[in-house]
């Protein structure tokens, strides 16, 4: 099964001469890269989901911080803090 993570966006950057927008994105503590390009709107300090390395949509806080602790209880987290 594929999960939609929810994280808080730490930074963000252009590559190829502006045209794909990237963010480092944190989860918890545990910082990854993800595209914007499915949600371009999305800046530092906002929240979103990411599934598969792209962020897929925005998301307020309350609702990231609800489903973050969701996967953490049933230990869905495990695998994105061992691939750090």
């Amino acid at each position: 099964m594929c999960l939609a993570v929810p994280g808080k966006i730490q930074s963000v950057k252009y590559l190829f001469d502006g045209k794909v927008k990237m963010a480092r994105v944190s989860f918890g503590g545990v910082v990854k890269e993800a595209s914007l390009e499915i949600v371009p709107s999305a800046d530092v300090g906002d929240y979103v989901l990411i599934h598969a390395g792209v962020a897929i949509s925005k998301v307020n806080e309350e609702e990231a911080g609800k489903v973050f602790g969701y996967l953490k209880e049933a230990g869905e987290l495990d695998d994105l803090c061992d691939a750090e």
